[in-house]
């Protein structure tokens, strides 16, 4: 059974995630998960030291408290990557609080993330990828079928992601050569529009029976901002018809428009400022998955391989 969490670190929990969306922009998704993960530690915290610990408790907790945590963590099934994100959460406000009360966080902000494998964007080979830009266009309706390409193009010729896509609102029409992205964090990027896909949207625009001079750009069928379930469901139909493997996602468009762009010389820094990552490291993840293709090419080609 679960123990209150004393009413000092409620307060300070609470403190520490209004810094996070007021100062530090980040977005409401992440602020949301933060809050989840921290309140699981102080919980525990509540059970393993006694529920009317103090905020100088937290500050000093010792590689006892974290490892009986993360052992709580893992007997509950959490696994090794989820673990690492709870307790880059837990790293976070600790030294938020440490520079607010004082006292030795070192242990909490020393402690080494579990290991795990990071997995590899799976991009879609370039001609897949065409074929899935079409085959996504098939609703009866024409409108429907004009939106859902119209997404999807977004997705692979600007990169952006599913959320990004269908926040966008009817302001930006007609399609401008540059878009603005809000993303993650509420960072801003710019983002050149290719001919294909502004042709997408205005066809899109010019089928929809709801008039686009306000609110959402893309509609669902009675009106309201399309759900991102609906476009992953499309884009499964069209995998499953093209023969394409599971891993062809909406946000495999996002990886494809990175690793196609990489393949024709673009450079990392260009890539990452287009993705809208905070840091090239992320964006490195794309050279592995080019490197990897270039591998198995040689390993299949070279008679000496």
């Amino acid at each position: 059974m679960s123990l209150a969490i004393p009413p000092a670190a409620r307060d300070a929990l609470e403190r520490w995630l209004s810094h996070l969306s007021s100062l530090d922009g980040r977005s409401p998704a992440t602020v949301k998960a933060y809050a989840l993960d921290v309140t699981r530690w102080l919980d525990f915290m509540a059970r393993h030291r006694g529920e009317g610990y103090g905020l100088s408790v937290l500050i000093a907790a010792d590689q006892g408290d974290l490892r009986s945590w993360m052992a709580s963590e893992r007997a509950a099934g959490v696994g090794s990557r989820s673990l690492a994100r709870r307790l880059s959460a837990v790293k976070t406000f600790t030294g938020w609080l440490s520079e607010r009360e004082g006292g030795d966080a070192t242990a909490v902000l020393s402690a080494r993330s579990p290991r795990y494998r990071r997995t590899l964007p799976r991009p879609l080979p370039e001609d897949a990828a065409r074929e899935m830009l079409t085959e996504v266009a098939i609703h009866p309706e024409e409108w429907i079928a004009a939106r859902d390409q119209a997404v999807v193009t977004l997705l692979y010729g600007c990169g952006l992601r599913i959320s990004e896509a269908i926040g966008l609102d009817c302001d930006m029409l007609p399609m401008p050569d540059t878009l603005r992205i809000r993303g993650k964090g509420g960072k801003e990027r710019l983002i050149p529009t290719l001919p294909v896909a502004r042709e997408a949207v205005e066809h899109y625009a010019r089928l929809c029976p709801y008039e686009l001079t306000a609110g959402p750009l893309f509609r669902g069928a009675r009106g309201g901002r399309l759900n991102a379930g609906i476009i992953d469901t499309v884009v499964a139909r069209a995998r499953a018809r093209l023969g394409l493997p599971a891993s062809a996602t909406p946000h495999a468009f996002r990886h494809s428009f990175a690793t196609h762009l990489l393949a024709r010389g673009g450079d990392l820094r260009t890539i990452q400022t287009l993705l809208g990552h905070a840091s090239l490291s992320t964006t490195q993840t794309y050279t592995g998955v080019d490197t990897a293709r270039l591998m198995d090419i040689y390993a299949r080609a070279h008679p000496r391989a």
